[in-house]
Parts: structure tokens; C-alpha cells; sequence
């Protein structure tokens, strides 16, 4: 339903719906970071970051890309939640430049001072998560309050990083905090969407065994898996946390399969969302078993299989899916899509076996996958994203 200060709207496409800038602008700094994290993990490159380089590609992965793909798809998510205005215009230049500062005062964080640029980059998540509250409240919309919560961890998480960065030299509780609140985001969102999408695919196309509609196991799944998350968070090495986040991982797979995924295996754009939900299961199975067999499986395999793949693909099937929907392009994956898509699969299966045979060049294949992935998305989309919608 057209709204209409959106018809009216003059000013650039560009501005016109929060996904337009941040879909654009974060798969460039995906693609970006990577290029600047490669020659860091070599010790070719040093930042201006008061951040070890570790921490800076931890941070700017959940902290930097994350933040803008999920605000792009809230700013267009939530006109349709509320029937609300979309925001547009300055408003949402003003959040682009504040995002774009955020970046800037992170890799400069040494020259400028770790508290401003925590009070920069900090700032960008509060506003977001303002915005998105007011206009949720104000559209009474009171069921889809809670992707705020996971929201306010992020933004929380972010700020402990800065501190505890300042004063352990190196993050820890913090960085699995902001993977925890990714998780969870990826759990209550892909809940939605991963099921409503397969099953209109499925009736429109393949008629029969349609998507388990949301009851309460997927209520008790997504609140076992906050538990296992949040004991993670902050007791990452004892039992108790490894036997929950081995039961999260067993109620993630069963929740994953009641969603007729196996029914839709001929539609790259309804697959793709299975397959990086997919990575949620199997990355909380492998943090579990690094917990009990430290010795045979790698911390840095769960995280990667949440991060690089879980978070990854999501991100860029939403993405995709989003800018069609939105452009009043066809729903369809033709070749540039369905390469974006196993290269963002490639490179989260690449960086799992990373952590199994540490070597250079895995690493190197699995960065190059990545910046593929989300450059392709650029070339695929991009003239989309910047020009007004298609009639």
C-alpha cells in the first residue's frame, strides 16, 4: 500500500527507504574490511586502531557490517509492520553519516582516543534502536517489540567491547555477547520470514507439506537458545554451558526442519535462507563440542560458523531478497544471484575448516570468497539500490 509522503518523496532513490543506503554501504565495508583484514592477519597492514587487529575485525564484523544490514532492513520493515511513514530524506542521511562516522572513529580509534570513539560509534546503535522504538510504540504495534531486545544487547555488547578492550588489551565477554545478540536476532527474524516465504513459494508452486506455523516450540526453542547464549556469553568453558548449547543446537535443527525447506530445494531464493539458518545449528553443535573436546575441535570453528556463515549468508539472502521485493524486481535468482550465494556459503564452510587446518591459504580462499560475495552483490544490485523503482 503506496504511502503518501512516499509518493511524494523528491529528493535521491537513494534516500528513499532505509534499505537503499545500508544494503549498499555495508556489503562495500563487508567486502572492504575483509580486503584490509587479510594483509592484518599477515602482519602486512596496521591500523589506527586502538583495537588489536583481532579485535578490529571482530568488531567491525559484528559491530560495523551487522549493524547496517539490520537497520536497512528495519527502516523498510517497520512501515509495514506499523503503517507508518518510512523514514527518509536527512533523517536517514543523518544515520548513514553517523554509521560512516562509527567506522571512521574505530579505525582511527588510537589517534582520536578510545572514548570518543566509542561515544561515535556507540551512538549509532542507540539511535537506530530509538528510532525503531518510537516508531513501533507509536504504531502500537506491541509483538514486534522484542526484536528490540536483541537489538539493545547489540548496542550494549558494542559499548562493553570499547571498555573492555581499554582495559584487558583484548576483548572476550563482549565479543560473545554481540555474537549471542546476532544469534538471537537471526532466530527471531529468520523465524519469521524463513517459513512465510517457503510458504508462499510452495503454494504457489509446489502445492502439498507447507512450513509448521510459529507455536510454542519455537518459543521454547528461541528462549533455550538465549539461555545456552547468555551462559556462553560469560562461562564459556563450563559443562553446563556446553550441554546447553548443545540442547539450543538440537532444537534449532528440529525447528530448522519443520520449515519444508527439503520442498523448496528448486528456488535459490527460498534455499539460501535454509542453508544459512543451517549454520545457527551447526555452529551452536560446534561451540558445544569445543567446550568438551578443546583438544579436537577449535573455539574459532563455532564462531566462524555463527559469524562468517550464520550472519554472513543471512545477511546477503535477505538482502537479495529485500532489494527484488522492494524495486518491484522479479522474484528470481538468476546466475549473478545464485554465484553471490554460493560464494557466501563457500566462504563460511572455508573458514570452519580454517580453524581445523590453520594455514594461510584456506584463510585466503575463504576471505577471497567473502569479498566475491558481497562485491557481487554490489555489481548485481547496485544500479537497483540507487535508482528509483522499477514501474
Amino acid at each position: 500500500m503506496a504511502v503518501s509522503r512516499l509518493r511524494s518523496y523528491s529528493g535521491p532513490a537513494f534516500l528513499s527507504y532505509g534499505f537503499r543506503p545500508f544494503f549498499l554501504l555495508g556489503s562495500f565495508y563487508a567486502a572492504l574490511s575483509i580486503l584490509l583484514w587479510l594483509p592484518m592477519y599477515a602482519g602486512e597492514l596496521d591500523a589506527h586502531s586502538a583495537f588489536v587487529p583481532v579485535d578490529w575485525h571482530i568488531h567491525e564484523m559484528l559491530f560495523g557490517y551487522l549493524p547496517a544490514i539490520v537497520t536497512g532492513f528495519l527502516l523498510t520493515a517497520i512501515p509495514n509492520w506499523t503503517g507508518r511513514l518510512p523514514v527518509q530524506g536527512l533523517p536517514l542521511l543523518a544515520l548513514v553519516v553517523l554509521w560512516l562516522a562509527g567506522r571512521a572513529a574505530v579505525f582511527f580509534s588510537a589517534d582520536i582516543g578510545w572514548q570518543a570513539a566509542a561515544v561515535i560509534d556507540g551512538s549509532f546503535l542507540l539511535a537506530v534502536s530509538a528510532a525503531a522504538a518510537r516508531e513501533i510504540v507509536a504504531g502500537r504495534n506491541w509483538r514486534n517489540l522484542k526484536v528490540l531486545l536483541p537489538l539493545a544487547f547489540l548496542a550494549g555488547a558494542n559499548g562493553a567491547f570499547h571498555i573492555e578492550a581499554h582495559l584487558q588489551g583484548t576483548s572476550d565477554i563482549s565479543r560473545r555477547l554481540g555474537m549471542a545478540a546476532a544469534i538471537m536476532l537471526i532466530s527471531l527474524i529468520g523465524g519469521r520470514i524463513i517459513p512465510s516465504f517457503t510458504r508462499n513459494w510452495l503454494v504457489r508452486e509446489n502445492p502439498g507439506r507447507l512450513p509448521a506455523p510459529f507455536d510454542r516450540f519455537d518459543v521454547a526453542s528461541i528462549a533455550i537458545s538465549a539461555v545456552a547464549l547468555g551462559a556462553w556469553t560469560f562461562a564459556p568453558a563450563n559443562s553446563a554451558s556446553g550441554m546447553l548449547m548443545a540442547i539450543a543446537a538440537i532444537c534449532q535443527v528440529w525447528r530448522l526442519s519443520r520449515w519444508a525447506g527439503d520442498r523448496a530445494l528448486w528456488d535459490p531464493l527460498v534455499l539460501i535462507l535454509h542453508l544459512a539458518y543451517a549454520f545457527v545449528p551447526v555452529g551452536l553443535a560446534l561451540v558445544s563440542a569445543s567446550i568438551f573436546f578443546p583438544d579436537a575441535v577449535p573455539a574459532a570453528a563455532g564462531l566462524h560458523a555463527l559469524g562468517t556463515g550464520a550472519v554472513g549468508a543471512m545477511t546477503l539472502a535477505v538482502m537479495t531478497r529485500a532489494t527484488l521485493g522492494h524495486t518491484a524486481r522479479e522474484l528470481k535468482a538468476g546466475r549473478g544471484p545464485s554465484f553471490i550465494f554460493v560464494a557466501v556459503l563457500l566462504a563460511g564452510s572455508l573458514r570452519i575448516m580454517a580453524a581445523f587446518v590453520p594455514s594461510g591459504v584456506v584463510i585466503d580462499v575463504a576471505g577471497t570468497a567473502w569479498v566475491a560475495a558481497f562485491t557481487g552483490f554490489i555489481l548485481v544490485y547496485g544500479i537497483a539500490l540507487m535508482t528509483p523503482k522499477a514501474r
